[in-house]
């Protein structure tokens, strides 16, 4: 029997391995033979340890936690600018959902959108130059809009009745993954309903669907060379992690756990994936090797704890 994950229990600033749970995957997964994994970086999260919904950055191991957002609203959505040195994110502190950019400190919060509607799932561009968003301001559904940097120029990318939202940017900058449900029977006010992949170029031409299935396709991230896309789907029941081609062929399968695994982030080298999962009770961020290997949890929080986001290299 393979050992199906590791867990890192973060005591203090000292991880302890130990072994959680047993299952036969379809995936590789390490035994309690194999060596210590080694796991450099920082990643941003969300987590509610403190009550509500704040930003948090810890290394990749999962020690030493640090607090970035302090404010009564809800705030989420990390996106890291390309050099590291900021944090793209959506908070409520307004009223309603807008774009806020800070120092990967948590230092000087700006505000950069200014709209009654809900602007959120910021996601900044390789460039620097720009950041995609979704946003409810032309009538109530979400669309993908892009803006500059500093919140000026928004200019909107799609245009359907359905919701397009969750962009994310393609490693070169000239495509944005988003999910939709525009070829959904009924697309008008159906949050529920047939969600799926697709990809366009950065100018909102030229939408391509990557996923054709009945299920809840969503969280898109591309990998760092632009080859492969891993995403969260309940297409065998509960949401686990799948990866395919940038192009929707040669779907894999990476986790296979009763509980909800989703949000995948990778690594900026290419080598692991981090996520989310409530299998062992609430939501946790874990980590695997891109071929599903080595699901190891690194966090360990009675609170919940979701989408990782890793620092670029700088």
């Amino acid at each position: 029997m393979l050992t199906k994950c590791l867990t890192i229990a973060l005591l203090g600033a000292v991880p302890l391995l130990t072994a959680c749970g047993s299952s036969e995957d379809s995936s590789s997964s390490a035994t309690s033979t194999e060596p210590a994994i080694t796991l450099s970086g920082k990643i941003a999260f969300n987590t509610k340890r403190d009550g509500n919904s704040e930003i948090y950055v810890m290394n990749a191991d999962g020690s030493d936690p640090v607090r970035l957002t302090d404010d009564p609203s809800a705030d989420k959505g990390s996106s890291w600018s390309p050099d590291g040195q900021q944090i793209a994110f959506f908070t409520g502190r307004d009223g309603n959902a807008e774009i806020y950019v800070m120092n990967s400190d948590g230092s000087d919060p700006r505000r950069l959108t200014n709209n009654p509607a809900q602007d959120f799932q910021p996601s900044w561009s390789p460039d620097g130059k720009t950041i995609a968003f979704a946003s409810e301001r032309d009538g109530g559904n979400p669309e993908i809009y892009v803006m500059n940097a500093d919140g000026s120029d928004p200019r909107r990318l799609t245009d359907s009745a359905a919701s397009d939202f969750y962009p994310v940017w393609s490693p070169n900058g000239q495509k944005l993954a988003f999910r939709s449900n525009r070829d959904d029977p009924n697309p008008v006010s159906c949050f529920t309903c047939n969600f799926e992949l697709y990809v366009m170029n950065a100018d909102g031409s030229d939408p391509q669907r990557l996923t054709d299935n009945p299920a809840f396709d969503f969280g898109p991230s591309w990998s760092p060379d632009g080859k492969r896309i891993a995403f969260a789907s309940d297409r065998d029941g509960d949401f686990e992690i799948h990866v395919m081609n940038a192009d929707g062929t040669a779907l894999q399968q990476l986790t296979n756990d009763a509980a909800a695994d989703s949000q995948p982030a990778w690594s900026p080298d290419g080598k692991w994936i981090a996520f989310n999962s409530d299998r062992d009770g609430n939501s946790e961020i874990y980590m695997m090797n891109s071929d599903g290997s080595w699901q190891t949890r690194i966090t360990q929080h009675p609170a919940e704890d979701s989408d990782p986001a890793w620092q670029p290299r700088h």
